[in-house]
């Protein structure tokens, strides 16, 4: 079995939250910090801040104690715009509460925002 890094960072938010924590720190990568901008955008977290050691870096998670729950979604299911309502059923517990975060040919972002742009892509994690 593949080690999977998002699912790491997704359950290192939710054990931070639970725990009390205000910050949490985690390895660095592009996708994470995309995916912590659509969390701040809806409240999820504080903010975060890159923080550089000798030869590698990392991510400071300021967080804002507003995670019920969050996971990452395997298998990353890829989906067309039209199915978009099947997904939000599934993986979120009711409308408007919470949100799917998606890779897209435009970038990583809410469902929120796909129903706007009418775009499909790949689900990669939720946060209620």
């Amino acid at each position: 079995m593949r080690h999977d890094p998002l699912a790491d960072f997704f359950s290192s938010l939710k054990n931070a939250e639970r725990a009390g924590k205000k910050e949490v720190i985690f390895a660095y990568s592009k996708l994470i910090t995309k995916i912590l901008d659509v969390m701040q955008k809806y409240g999820y977290i504080k903010g975060y801040e890159v923080i550089k050691r000798k030869n590698y870096r990392e991510v400071l998670i300021k967080l804002a104690n507003a995670i019920n729950e969050c996971n990452v979604i395997k298998p990353r299911h890829s989906f067309k715009y039209e199915e978009l309502l099947k997904f939000k059923k599934r993986y979120l517990p009711a409308i408007d509460f919470g949100i799917l975060i998606v890779s897209t040919s435009r970038g990583v972002m809410s469902d929120r925002e796909l129903e706007e742009k009418k775009i499909g892509g790949v689900l990669l994690g939720y946060v209620f």
